[in-house]
């Protein structure tokens, strides 16, 4: 897909503040500092539109991003290492999970997983949630840039047969840096809409 109009267009902690006009959505999660950020202004062709930090836990509600005026990409808070309170976590995580089980527009989520490293406990209780919500998932190994290509292969395996994929299972290689994986992330998104 072309990039003709990229835009922020609001955030929202709870369902009911999200946009109403019925378009598609592609939502992106992952545990915090996977890198959804970055794939997301690479993606948009903006650089500092999804704001990005060091410190985990910079995303703390859901934010759109408008594309073309025909579909919402949504930036989901991350899991894992933010520094913040139990509750103000415990806060996120149940409209993080209302919003995923429950919101008729979500065409796909794209799952980031770390492909430098073994999936963590909660990334497979992300996919656990992802599947008993019934929802279509697609797994980007991000990071990529940073592997050497002797590297890259037993990861993607590992990280199959780490979270029991068939071999049918897509699993995106992915890197914001040089743009490895970024024509079919946007076909998997393209025919998801």
């Amino acid at each position: 897909m072309k990039v003709t109009h990229a835009a922020y267009l609001k955030s929202a902690l709870r369902l009911e503040d999200c946009p109403t006009d019925g378009r598609p959505e592609v939502a992106f999660c992952g545990r915090s500092n996977v890198g959804k950020s970055s794939l997301l202004n690479t993606l948009l062709g903006r650089k500092g539109m999804a704001k990005t930090s060091k410190t985990p836990g910079k995303t703390q509600t859901l934010n759109f991003f408008d594309v073309n005026q025909r579909l919402y990409l949504v930036d989901l808070p991350g899991y894992g290492f933010a520094k913040v309170s139990v509750s103000l976590k415990r806060e996120w995580s149940a409209h993080m999970m209302r919003y995923l089980r429950e919101r008729e527009q979500l065409s796909l989520v794209v799952h980031l997983i770390d492909g430098r490293h073994k999936p963590s406990p909660l990334d497979h209780e992300m996919l656990d949630l992802l599947e008993e919500a019934e929802r279509p998932t697609l797994i980007v190994a991000t990071k990529f840039d940073k592997l050497k290509q002797s590297e890259r292969k037993p990861n993607l395996t590992r990280i199959r047969e780490d979270l029991g994929l068939d071999e049918a299972a897509v699993i995106l290689p992915y890197s914001s840096m040089t743009q490895l994986g970024h024509k079919e992330l946007w076909r998997f998104i393209e025919d998801s809409i």
